[in-house]
């Protein structure tokens, strides 16, 4: 959070800094672009294939084949989620956030794709429907699904409120992808990364740039869907702020659960391979 602007004076020429334009950090005109197309008529005749029902304030892992079609679903009354990815083999390929956000945009939809960690960077899912699409940006400047948030930890938690409580997001994360390696927590805890904040509802606000978050605009029968680029490990935390129309990381707000189903389709989007992981040889220069 910037401090108000009343520790040094401007400068003569303050204006005309402030006037220059902008330049976007990751043009993406050369990023190739999924065939959403492709994608949609692949959906004729799937069968689903698995669903995974995820309690309030809690956490579940689901597994996704390369090729298939994954749903977040809205199922009882407003509730945000928050998603983890890794490559089914190996966990340190994981969701990166930051490359997702520096590609896409502080928020993501159709179209988009949800991109993995250094050194593998290559889409891991593609977002092929939103239900929640037509919110586009609020007068507050918040916007649905986003990759700006971290997820909500009890070590922040403790750090400003002195208490601890056990069934926030990053917690729920680690129970869950514990019990599906049959790993201990303290093991499997530094493969939990930031997430995509699915049914979120957030922004920043303008005068101090803080992160906000606001009551979610999902209701029951909204869902989030994704085409997996590859063979994928997910797990999904039902967050215990609810529809984070208040707080978040205690028990006050009302929560609800999310439904994850898995579909296979009849045949791959036409033209559709799985992406390989990075071509850089990682020679890092002399």
């Amino acid at each position: 959070m910037k401090l108000a602007r009343d520790q040094v004076s401007d400068p003569a020429d303050a204006e005309a800094r402030r006037s220059v334009a902008p330049v976007i950090c990751y043009p993406v005109e050369t990023l190739p672009r999924p065939d959403l197309a492709a994608y949609r008529a692949a959906r004729e005749g799937w069968e689903k294939v698995d669903e995974v029902v995820v309690p309030p304030r809690d956490a579940r892992c689901f597994s996704v084949p390369a090729g298939c079609f994954f749903r977040i679903v809205s199922i009882e009354g407003a509730q945000v989620g928050d998603l983890n990815l890794w490559a089914a083999d190996d966990l340190d390929e994981r969701f990166f956030s930051g490359k997702t956000r520096a590609l896409n945009g502080t928020h993501v939809s159709t179209g988009d794709q949800l991109w993995s960690s250094l050194p593998h960077l290559r889409p891991m899912a593609t977002i092929t429907h939103d239900t929640l699409d037509w919110y586009g940006f609020d007068q507050y400047g918040g916007s649905v699904h986003d990759v700006i948030g971290t997820r909500c930890d009890p070590y922040t938690h403790r750090l400003l409120s002195g208490q601890d409580y056990h069934y926030c997001c990053h917690s729920n994360l680690t129970r869950a992808l514990a019990h599906r390696l049959g790993r201990p927590k303290s093991e499997v805890e530094p493969a939990v990364h930031d997430v995509l904040n699915v049914f979120m509802c957030t922004g920043f606000t303008r005068d101090t740039g803080q992160y906000f978050m606001k009551a979610s605009p999902v209701r029951p029968g909204d869902y989030l869907e994704f085409f997996a680029e590859i063979d994928l490990l997910g797990a999904l935390s039902a967050c215990p702020g609810g529809d984070c129309s208040a707080e978040h990381s205690s028990d006050a707000a009302v929560c609800h659960p999310l439904l994850v189903e898995v579909y296979r389709p009849k045949a791959p989007p036409r033209g559709w391979t799985s992406p390989a992981r990075n071509a850089y040889g990682r020679q890092h220069g002399e």
